[in-house]
């Protein structure tokens, strides 16, 4: 009967011993998934943000490549007008 019941402890003690393991890699695994959900939504928001910006370098580059742009650099930079513009200096 002795002998049956240090058996018994002994296979009890080591399935509490598997519990107590199992839980704590259970609670590790949680935070590790909590944080890869919050990684990966702002992932997301990168990914929205860079498709933006990617959509505004395509625009810009259009544009680039348009006449209007030509005369606005050469207003701008150049300081070049049309023949037919008037140009009024503030006194």
């Amino acid at each position: 009967m002795q002998r049956h019941r240090k058996s018994v402890l002994a296979v009890s003690a080591v399935v509490l011993l598997l519990f107590v393991v199992v839980s704590a890699n259970s609670i590790s695994l949680r935070a590790k998934e909590k944080a890869y959900r919050a990684q990966e939504l702002e992932l997301k928001e990168q990914l929205k943000e860079e498709k933006a910006r990617t959509e505004e370098i395509k625009e810009l580059g259009e544009y680039v490549g348009t006449d209007e742009y030509v005369e606005d650099v050469a207003r701008e930079k150049l300081g070049l007008i049309h023949e037919n513009e008037i140009i009024l200096k503030a006194e």
